[in-house]
């Protein structure tokens, strides 16, 4: 992928005020880094998709992002106008994710491999000059920061978030991400090394780095609980895992990142199949058992029955790839190590930007709840619900 700097663009609409704070990075270093999210206005989004793209931009309105920048674009069509308007994502990646081009080059080319393999991601539309993405410039208050800009194919559906989670739609799910780390392993590019981000905070391995954010809790219950949960980590997940099968992970199934869109069953209910896969900004190298233990995570948290969802997820993601005994035995605390990163990351994240706390908590307001159930359970009983209900 070939990056397109932007030229001859307004100088106006590049010269934006940007705040800069700590915040958490996506990258490599384990350390908060200083300046992420963008903070373009939709009249400079705008400019910046018809300046680099050569599209006409009909509407704009902004979509919620971590930390990130991302816009609904319509666009209209230049061969008839009574078209309806082709619509888009403008994705503006963070100041420190922009710092590596290589990692975002591999995510793209990544979600096109996907699309030709018959998985619903999104295609990437090239700039005017032809390249999969755009570096900008802006001056701000600190400094001069570059800010990687793409165009991606609009996604219909709704998140599965915000629909009821059945066990034929959880057993889709895991199904899915069983799919994803199959096919995965077929996709060659010579970058894919980049994918190899050691230090990176949220791959499942590094739950043992959340020990640097632990002041985001203060002294309390929720800390105590991390701290349980990190130890655990440590003396039983970290000696496992040189017996688990590596692989590339998507790394963030969660609710809002798996789009579904009804269809009628035979019976005339409402059944859902998967019709978009969001956000590969956090793929990584792991193994098989991450990434079905991040998915049963994220789809406990909107479920009437949390503690029977894995069983669901499960059997999906076995129909595909069984687990191994040793993988197994490791699903408990590597689900309750995903509720612990997300919940941390998300505390520390508000400390920073409070502005954003509705986006950055839509986990914490069920996941405390769900992980202390667990917990209160615990791992033989949880893991007789999951296994007896992916036998079934």
């Amino acid at each position: 992928m070939g990056l397109g700097r932007a030229r001859g663009f307004p100088p106006s609409c590049l010269r934006v005020g940007l705040f800069s704070r700590d915040v958490m990075s996506h990258g490599d270093d384990q350390q908060p880094q200083a300046l992420a999210k963008p903070t373009f206005s939709d009249a400079q989004a705008s400019a910046l998709v018809e300046s680099l793209f050569g599209l006409k931009v009909s509407k704009i309105r902004p979509l919620p992002s971590y930390d990130d920048q991302n816009f609904h674009v319509y666009i209209s069509s230049a061969k008839d106008a009574a078209d309806e308007p082709t619509e888009y994502v403008l994705k503006i990646s963070n100041a420190e994710s922009s710092r590596s081009p290589e990692l975002i080059e591999v995510q793209s080319h990544v979600s096109m491999f996907l699309r030709a393999a018959g998985f619903p991601t999104a295609s990437v539309h090239p700039t005017a000059g032809g390249h999969l993405s755009s570096l900008v410039s802006v001056d701000g208050s600190s400094g001069v920061a570059g800010y990687l800009l793409r165009l991606l194919s609009y996604l219909p559906g709704t998140p599965v978030a915000e629909v009821p989670s059945s066990p034929q739609l959880l057993y889709e799910v895991g199904r899915l991400a069983g799919k994803l780390d199959e096919t995965l392993q077929k996709f060659r590019h010579p970058k894919l090394s980049h994918l190899r981000r050691e230090n990176f905070i949220w791959n499942l391995k590094n739950v043992p780095l959340l020990e640097k954010y632990l002041d985001a809790l203060g002294q309390s219950r929720k800390r105590e609980i991390v701290v349980q949960v990190i130890q655990l980590f440590k003396d039983e997940i970290l000696p496992k895992l040189c017996h688990f099968r590596e692989c590339v992970n998507h790394g963030d199934l969660n609710d809002h990142n798996i789009l579904v869109e009804p269809s009628k069953s035979a019976f005339g209910d409402a059944v859902y199949h998967v019709s978009g896969i969001l956000d590969f900004g956090d793929m990584s190298y792991g193994y098989y058992v991450f990434e079905v233990a991040v998915t049963i995570m994220y789809m406990m948290i909107e479920s009437e029955r949390p503690l029977h969802v894995g069983g669901h997820v499960l059997a999906g993601f076995e129909s595909v790839i069984p687990l191994t005994p040793v993988e197994r035995s490791a699903l408990f605390l590597l689900v309750c190590g995903r509720f612990c990163q997300s919940l941390v990351i998300a505390a520390h994240s508000c400390q920073l930007h409070p502005e954003n706390e509705d986006y950055l908590m839509i986990t914490a307001k069920t996941g405390w709840k769900r992980l202390q159930e667990m917990l209160d359970m615990g791992r033989k009983a949880v893991e007789e619900i999951w296994f007896e209900t992916a036998r079934s």
